[in-house]
């Protein structure tokens, strides 16, 4: 999966690498990337799925505005891909569904 996509990068000032893990396979980025450019530098669409239906998303805007993005990173679910920095050793996965609900999470919500 190392960079497998048609992304195109245009030209950068800062031309270091890292390494980030997506899906559980690395996959080489600039530092100073998203995590939501690292799922587009892998191929990978779409990087989640919807809560109601299932149907396919990918990242979109890349500003922070349509949430498309939204993955788990590090093992934190719904975050903002376009919006998290790359740093070495960060894992990347799919977001699948909704977010997984604890019942602590539920009593905040319920408070």
């Amino acid at each position: 999966m190392p960079n497998a996509s048609r992304f195109e990068r245009l030209a950068a000032r800062d031309d270091r690498w890292i390494t980030v893990s997506v899906e559980g396979e690395p996959v080489k980025v600039r530092a100073g990337d998203n995590a939501a450019t690292a799922v587009l530098a892998a191929g990978l669409r779409p990087s989640r799925t919807t809560a109601v239906s299932g149907a396919g998303r990918a990242p979109y805007c890349m500003m922070g505005v349509c949430f498309e993005c939204l993955l788990e990173i590090d093992g934190v679910e719904n975050v903002q891909g376009c919006m998290t920095p790359v740093r070495p050793g960060m894992e990347i996965r799919r977001q699948q569904g909704a977010r997984h609900c604890e019942n602590n999470d539920r009593e905040e919500m319920s408070a």
